[in-house]
């Protein structure tokens, strides 16, 4: 994993981000609701608009396998902000990866995600 700088703050929200793969975590509706914002928005890798609400029904039903995580990046942007991009495979797709994770209240949570398809022809430098 490369981390653009070493912060603690940043550590735990990759780990935060790594948890949402945990097929564990995704299936409870509680543990994942806890690490979204309450105005959390998605642009799925499927073309699909997530909302909060949707993507929580989505990942309490999710029974397909874990997807295999690589290339694994995060930055601050603001003493609020952190980026985190990443790379999943899967039987199904390889896509690349961007999360905007909002320190509110005390707590960081998942603001935005976008996956996009990445094409077989596509190399990490793509990304």
């Amino acid at each position: 994993m490369a981390l653009i700088n070493d912060d603690s703050e940043i550590e735990y929200v990759v780990s935060a981000e790594l948890r949402l793969a945990d097929r564990q975590i995704r299936n409870s509706r509680a543990d994942s609701a806890a690490l979204l914002d309450a105005d959390f928005r998605e642009f799925g890798a499927s073309g699909r608009v997530w909302d909060r609400e949707s993507i929580l029904d989505m990942m309490s039903d999710d029974i397909s396998s874990a997807p295999t995580i690589d290339h694994v990046t995060a930055a601050r942007l603001a003493p609020t902000v952190i980026h985190v991009t990443y790379r999943t495979r899967s039987k199904e797709r390889t896509a690349v990866r961007s999360s905007i994770w909002l320190l509110r209240d005390g707590s960081w949570n998942l603001y935005f995600h976008q996956g996009t398809v990445q094409h077989e022809t596509a190399t990490q430098d793509d990304n």
